[in-house]
């Protein structure tokens, strides 16, 4: 991401370590993180603030990525959405993309491949707040 262009990512996964570690290497890229490691406690966050992009688990105890997806779009729908699976959940994850998910990444995911959907994602936002913004002058 360039430095004149700030983008919020909120990371929610249940995998306190998977978060703690890939948060840390996305702030080292100039970006705003925000976590939580839950769909309940992401939606939370969301009200009080939402962000650009949220990275998104597809399992999870309690809410699940999908309901949590549902969720954000209706409240929400601006903010990008990219679905993170393991191999046995694709199915959902395509499930989630039909729903308005931005796009799903297979875990393990590189953090650089991560950082260009992030910056799709965000590009993508941008261009429909724009696009609003020139309906509503």
């Amino acid at each position: 991401m360039t430095a004149e262009v700030s983008c919020s990512v909120l990371l929610v996964d249940d995998e306190v370590e998977f978060v703690a570690t890939v948060a840390k290497r996305l702030k080292r890229r100039g970006l705003e993180v925000g976590t939580a490691h839950s769909g309940e406690e992401a939606l939370e966050q969301i009200e009080v603030g939402a962000p650009d992009v949220v990275i998104l688990d597809v399992k999870m105890p309690g809410l699940s990525g999908i309901e949590t997806l549902k969720r954000i779009r209706q409240e929400n729908p601006l903010v990008e959405v990219i679905m993170l699976t393991g191999h046995a959940s694709v199915d959902v994850a395509i499930e989630g993309m039909e729903m308005g998910a931005f796009d799903y990444l297979m875990k393990p995911v590189g953090i650089d491949e991560l950082i260009y959907k992030i910056q799709d994602a965000f590009r993508k936002k941008s261009i429909q707040e724009a696009k609003i913004k020139s309906l509503e002058d």
